[in-house]
Formats: structure tokens, C-alpha cells, sequence
């Protein structure tokens, strides 16, 4: 592979599959679509889902100006899968890709070939991250190797070159896909995913957002000290601030940033120029290891005190996605395109920011389960539209479909929520059906499945141990208490749902596990 080095905001794309035209663009009778796909993002840490404390006014703006969902939730919460049941409408199961050391299918039914096949040109910029090239899957795509870095990435080309550019990932994601827009076939409507990698770990802030929430405490959440009775995977997890979360790697405390470190994705500092060298020690090596050196903190106070500093350093890494966001709004208003583009922000999954004293994702619980999605579609939702209607990500790809008007494959295991955002309506799901699998690293959460209904969630874990878990919502939202042993009547009732969605989406291997059971 060729490697060589690109500055600044001027960016030359590799454009063999795309026809450059000039500024001036038709506009076309389907509607384009945007799709912003960040990393971990939950939307507990977004202003219009309740937290006053994030900076987040542009995925607030999309949110106001079209729908936001209240319950949407993901089919198996991490991160690579759930970007092959975007692109799939499939579960994990089916798709083939259940965990993140997973290689995608990449020749299987995607929707994003259909939608080139009726006249939409495509693309992919961003993170990727399903261990195989995009291939003829987009018609462009310029994307991060791996988990990507935030700092002067390299990108693939759809030409299998390797290209760096210089500066912040969230930034350089953004011009490439104005650069591509601008070089776009301007009588074809257009489908584009924005892939971001914030706000993953090991959560670096660009330069200007550093800092941007030392002012702030964060409330502690209620359940950061969780002692998982009643629940053995809960306790048996390792992702905990308090344990698990490190000061260095994660927390950039006493880090020597003249020198490099080890980690998945290579040396880290080793990719920071002078100036953002400079900048990351002033930062973390001069204020927050002084800060934290002089405090010779133990026990629950250093707890709490890596827990400030996770959710400061989160929050700041978001500040750049949202920012970023908002530059994409602008230039669809400055290009004349507004009015005819779809514009929707999702992220791969809910995320922990301390509740259960966790970070990371994976359990069906609820801050992991739930997924942040707003939308806003100019001419078919009101702006300031709330719906509660239960939806899971694999109705994104049944839903693009039919926005299209391209005809929905009978394989596809989502339903189109297309009606929803035109009309409303009644509820849909009375459950949603949920299976993880990634064990035993990273994390060691334990491999389960289960359904959620607007009352109960019932869960089956499996592996080392064998045993269920069943939560009343209402009375105990935080799931705490698992009531399973006591309410066998709730849980035999659940357990044929629990079944029959089992059997609806062909999830042999779970249906094969509660055959064993009654044995």
C-alpha cells in the first residue's frame, strides 16, 4: 500500500467511481440521505434526552427541527455488529457477524446495493470497522483501518491505498464527506454514512475541547456503587471505573508524552505533531497528573475522582462530533440541499457513564440497550415530534429502503418505521428481542439473550453459568433486584414471548439452548 501525507482542510480524494461535476447541483425527486453513525455515544450524554450538562446543540437541533426516538434499542449492543445490521436489516445470528473479532460478509445482501442499484450513488466515510473492505458495497468510501485514531488517521481508499491526513479524526471525517458532496454525480440522489469514531475509548478531546467540563461536577449516578445482588453476570463483569477503567491508558494520567506506549492500535502519542504534543502535555501532564499526584487519593474518593475525569474527557470528545455535526447542517443549508436531504444521527449502541459503576456497553440493561436516534426530515415530521414506539436497528435498513421507494427483501428481519415518522400511530412491538455473545474478554460479559417489553425484561444468561434474570421496570427501573425466582407465573408468560420471537427471527442457537433447559 502507498502511504502518503495529507494536510489540512484542502483534501484530494480518490474519485475513480465518482463523476466530478460543477458547485451547482440538482436537486433530485428522492430524497438524499445523511446518516451520522457515531461510536458509544449514549444518549444519556445529549442534551435533548435529559442530560442539561452536555454541549450537544446540534444533534439537539436535528431532534427539534424532525422526531426524536425515545425508545429505539439495538439487537446486540457493540459495536462492529451493530453496523452489520445497519446494513443488513439482519440479526447478529443471521448476518454472520455476532461479535467484534468477527469478519464481515461483505457479499451478502446489503441495502446499500440496492439503493445503487435504483439510482442513488453511495458512500462510506469514516469507521468502518467490520475486519473486511467495503468493496462494491458503496459506490466511494474512504475509511478508518480498525478502531482508526483520533489523531492524524489513516484512511483506506477504495483504490486499497492507505492515505493519512493530518489533524483531528472528527474534523477530517467531515471535510472528506463535503469534498465528496461537492464531487458528487449531481443528477443522482445521494446516500452518505458520516461514520465517527467518537466518543470511543480512550476518549482523546481534540485540542480546542480540552478542559471544555473542568468546571463542571457531574452528579454521581445512583447506582455507581451497585452491589449486583441477585445478578452474577453483573458481578462477574469486568468494567468498572473503579477497577478496570486505567489511569494511564484511559485517563492520560502521568503519561510522558515525549515517549510511546503500547496499545491494540499502535503508539498512540507517537502520532501527535509538536503542537498537539504540546497542547495533550500542558493538558494532562501539567494540570490533571499535578491534580491527581497531589490528591494521593484511595478507595471511593479515587472512585469518584477517575469517574469526573471519565465523564470530563467523554464529554469533550463529543464536543467535536456535535460540532462537526453542525457543520454538515450548514453546508446542506449553504448548498441548497436542506430541503431534500434526510438527516439522521444514531449511534452503535447505549453506553455506561457510571451507572452500576460501569463504562463500556453489552448487557441488555437498559443505558446499554437503548440507542440515541433523531431524524429530521423536512416535509414528512413535524419538527418537535416525539415517538415512543418500540424500534430496534434493524429497522434502519427496511426503512431507507422503502424511503428510497425500493421494494423491501423478504429477508430482511426489520419492519420499515417509515409509517411512524408520517403518521404515528399505535404501537407496533409489544417486545424486542436482544442476544449478545462477545465472551469472555473483552470485559467478561457473560453471553445472554432476552426479550423487553414495556414492563418486564426477562433475560437468559448462559456459558459458564446457566441462569435467567427477570426485572419489573415500573417498580424497579434500574434494574436492581432480579424478582425471576419469585414471579414464575410472570416468567413462564414471558418465556413463550420469549419463544416465539426466538422462532420469528430463526435464532437457532438460543432456541437450541431452552431445548436443553427442558430437558
Amino acid at each position: 500500500m502507498k502511504q502518503m501525507v495529507v494536510y489540512g482542510a484542502l483534501i484530494m480524494l480518490t474519485m475513480s467511481c465518482v463523476q466530478t461535476t460543477n458547485s451547482s447541483k440538482s436537486q433530485p425527486r428522492r430524497p438524499n440521505v445523511i446518516f451520522i453513525f457515531s461510536d458509544d455515544h449514549t444518549n444519556d450524554a445529549i442534551g435533548v434526552y435529559g442530560n442539561t450538562l452536555a454541549k450537544t446543540p446540534n444533534i439537539d437541533r436535528i431532534a427539534a427541527e424532525g422526531a426524536i426516538f425515545n425508545n429505539f434499542f439495538v439487537t446486540n449492543s457493540i459495536c462492529g455488529p451493530s453496523r452489520a445490521t445497519l446494513l443488513t436489516g439482519t440479526y447478529s445470528h443471521v448476518n454472520g457477524f455476532t461479535t467484534n473479532g468477527s469478519k464481515f460478509d461483505i457479499n451478502q445482501l446489503l441495502f446499500s446495493r440496492l439503493l445503487s442499484q435504483s439510482g442513488y450513488e453511495t458512500a462510506w466515510i469514516g469507521k468502518w470497522h467490520l475486519g473486511t473492505l467495503p468493496g462494491d458495497a458503496f459506490d466511494y468510501w474512504h475509511i478508518l483501518p480498525g478502531q482508526g485514531h483520533y489523531f492524524n488517521p489513516d484512511f483506506i481508499t477504495r483504490d486499497n491505498d492507505t492515505v493519512r491526513h493530518e489533524g483531528y479524526v472528527t474534523d477530517i471525517i467531515t471535510q472528506v464527506a463535503t469534498t465528496w458532496l461537492d464531487q458528487r454525480t449531481a443528477d443522482k440522489p445521494f446516500f452518505l454514512v458520516v461514520g465517527e469514531k467518537a466518543t470511543h475509548r480512550e476518549w482523546l478531546p481534540d485540542i480546542q475541547d480540552l478542559g471544555a467540563y473542568d468546571d463542571v461536577e457531574f452528579p454521581l449516578p445512583e447506582t455507581f456503587y451497585d452491589d449486583y445482588q441477585t445478578r452474577f453476570a453483573a458481578a462477574n463483569q469486568d468494567m468498572t471505573v473503579s477497577e478496570t477503567m486505567t489511569l494511564d491508558n484511559d485517563l492520560k494520567v502521568n503519561i510522558d508524552f515525549e515517549n510511546t506506549r503500547p496499545s491494540p492500535d499502535g503508539m498512540i502519542y507517537k502520532r501527535l505533531n509538536d503542537e498537539q504534543r504540546a497542547a495533550y502535555k500542558a493538558y494532562y501532564q501539567d494540570k490533571v497528573s499535578k491534580e491527581f499526584n497531589e490528591k494521593k487519593l484511595k478507595g471511593k474518593a479515587l472512585a469518584e475522582w477517575k469517574f469526573q475525569r471519565y465523564l470530563r474527557d467523554y464529554l469533550a470528545t463529543a464536543n467535536s462530533l456535535d460540532r462537526n455535526i453542525g457543520k454538515l447542517l450548514d453546508y446542506l443549508e449553504s448548498n441548497g440541499l436542506a430541503e431534500n436531504t434526510i438527516v439522521v444521527y444514531g449511534s452503535d449502541q447505549g453506553f455506561y457513564l457510571g451507572e452500576h459503576g460501569w463504562f463500556d456497553k453489552r448487557f441488555i440493561y437498559e443505558e446499554s440497550l437503548r440507542t440515541p436516534f433523531v431524524i429530521r426530515y423536512p416535509g414528512v415530521v413535524a419538527p418537535g415530534t416525539k415517538i415512543d414506539q418500540f424500534l430496534l436497528n434493524v429497522d434502519w435498513a427496511p426503512t431507507l429502503l422503502e424511503i428510497a421507494g425500493v421494494n423491501v427483501p423478504e429477508e430482511l428481519q426489520g419492519q420499515s418505521f417509515l409509517p411512524v415518522l408520517k403518521n404515528g400511530g399505535a404501537a407496533w412491538r409489544d417486545a424486542i428481542y436482544y442476544h449478545y455473545y462477545e465472551y469472555p474478554e473483552p470485559h467478561r460479559v457473560m453471553p445472554h439473550f432476552g426479550l423487553r417489553t414495556t414492563k418486564y425484561k426477562l433475560v437468559r444468561f448462559y456459558g459458564d453459568k446457566d441462569f435467567w434474570e427477570l426485572f419489573d421496570l415500573e417498580r424497579d427501573p434500574h434494574e436492581l433486584e432480579n424478582i425471576y425466582e419469585a414471579n414464575q407465573d410472570v416468567a413462564m408468560a414471558l418465556k413463550e414471548r420469549l419463544d416465539e420471537l426466538i422462532a420469528e427471527y430463526d435464532d437457532d442457537s438460543a432456541a437450541q439452548i431452552l431445548a436443553n433447559e427442558m430437558e
